[in-house]
C-alpha cells in the first residue's frame, strides 16, 4: 500500500470497522499475530511500566545546572501534517464588547476549542494506535473495544509519566565523521536524505561518541536533520512529507531488546521512509508499538539538545513529560523538555 492510500485510508476506517449496528468485525488469532505484553496479559500501559521510581531516581542525577531545553515544535496552522490530518482551533471571546462584562469588575474571558486530531506536531504514538489486522499490543483484539467515541481499551490514560532519562543519538555528527553525509539542497544546514537507513550500528556509534550505554527505562531521541524542513513550514512542507531518514527494522530490534520506553526522532514517523521493503506497511511502528509496547515520538525538536551535547559532550539530560489523562485515546500532541 502506498503511504498516500494508507492516509486516504483512515478517513473511511470507522465505515470498516462497523456496520450500521456498529457491530464489530470477526476478530482474528491475535496470539499468532502480536507478542504477549511482558508485564502481564492485562498490562494496557506498556513500555512505561520501566519507569520505577528507582529509575527516575537514578535519572534525576542528569539535573546539573537546571537548564531547560525544549524538545517540542509549535502546533500551528501551516506545520506539516501527514496525510488528511488536520488541526484548527476556534477562540471563544466572552462579553468584550462593551457593556456586556461581567459583574461589577468588569470581568471578561476568552477559552479555546480544538479541532484537531491527536497525532499532529510533536506528539505520541500510543499503545492503541497501531496493530496487525484487529490485534493490537498486549494480543488485544481491538475489535471489540472500539467505539465511535474512543477506544474501551489501551486508551493513553493508562501511560505513566516519563520522567526518566532521556538519550540524544546524534546521527548527523555521525554519518558527518563517517564521510558519509551528503548535501541536501532543501536543507538550510546538515541533515541526512530522504530515505537514508539508520541501522543499529549507527545508533550504537552516535552512543560511543558520548560513551553512554542504554539502560532499561530510557527515551533516546534521534537527531537527524530533517527537522530543517519543518521548521521551513509551510514552504517545504511537501518535501517533508515525501520521504524521510529513519531507523530500520534491525535497528528497532536492537533498541527494543535494550528495553527502552521511547523512541523519538526530528521526523515524522521515526522509520526510514520509502521503507526497506515496499509491500510492508510502517514495519518499525508494529514492531516498537504493537509487539513491545515501546512509544513512539514524532516531529521531535532535536537540534537543540543535539547542539548542547556537542558544546558540553554529554548526550543525556532527564526527560520531563507527562500525557494528558484523555481517556481512549490512541496518541496525544506532547511537550517533552530535557532538563540538564
Amino acid at each position: 500500500m502506498t503511504f498516500k492510500g494508507l492516509a486516504a485510508s483512515a478517513a473511511f476506517a470507522a465505515i470498516i470497522a462497523f456496520g450500521a449496528t456498529g457491530t464489530a468485525l470477526a476478530q482474528s488469532d491475535c496470539k499468532t499475530l502480536v507478542n504477549p505484553s511482558p508485564f502481564g496479559p492485562d498490562d494496557e500501559v506498556g513500555a512505561t511500566n520501566r519507569i520505577t521510581p528507582a529509575v527516575t531516581k537514578a535519572a534525576s542525577s542528569e539535573i546539573q545546572t537546571g537548564q531547560v531545553i525544549p524538545l517540542w515544535n509549535v502546533l500551528v496552522d501551516g506545520v506539516p501534517l501527514f496525510g488528511t490530518r488536520f488541526e484548527k482551533t476556534i477562540l471563544t471571546a466572552a462579553a468584550l464588547a462593551p457593556g456586556a462584562e461581567y459583574g461589577k469588575n468588569k470581568m471578561t474571558y476568552m477559552e479555546d476549542t480544538y479541532l484537531s486530531q491527536s497525532h499532529v506536531g510533536t506528539h505520541l504514538d500510543g499503545m492503541g494506535h497501531i496493530g496487525v489486522k484487529d490485534c493490537y499490543y498486549n494480543q488485544t483484539a481491538m475489535g471489540k473495544y472500539v467505539t465511535q467515541n474512543y477506544m474501551k481499551k489501551l486508551g493513553i490514560e493508562h501511560l505513566k509519566s516519563f520522567a526518566t532519562r532521556g538519550v540524544v543519538l546524534d546521527i548527523v555528527r555521525v554519518f558527518k565523521e563517517a564521510g558519509k553525509l551528503k548535501k541536501n539542497p532543501n536543507c538550510k544546514g546538515d541533515c541526512l536524505e530522504g530515505g537514508t537507513v539508520i541501522t543499529a550500528a549507527d545508533i550504537q556509534a552516535a552512543l560511543k561518541l558520548y560513551n553512554v550505554t542504554l539502560r532499561e527505562g530510557d527515551a533516546v531521541f534521534l537527531y537527524t536533520g530533517w527537522e530543517d524542513l519543518f521548521l521551513q513550514f509551510p514552504a517545504q512542507n511537501a518535501n517533508y512529507n515525501a520521504a524521510e531518514p529513519g531507523i530500520n527494522m534491525e535497528a528497532a530490534d536492537w533498541l527494543a531488546s535494550q528495553k527502552v520506553v521511547a523512541v523519538g526522532a526530528d521526523t515524522w514517523a521515526v522509520e526510514v521512509i520509502p521503507g526497506e521493503d515496499p509491500n510492508i506497511a510502517f514495519p518499525v511502528h508494529v514492531h516498537l508499538i504493537a509487539n513491545n509496547g515501546i512509544h513512539i515520538m514524532e516531529n521531535v525538536r532535536t537540534d537543540l539538545i543535539a547542539e548542547e551535547a556537542r558544546k558540553t559532550g554529554r548526550a543525556t539530560f532527564f526527560l520531563s513529560m507527562t500525557v494528558p489523562k484523555a481517556v481512549g485515546l490512541t496518541g496525544t500532541f506532547v511537550a517533552p523538555e530535557a532538563i540538564r
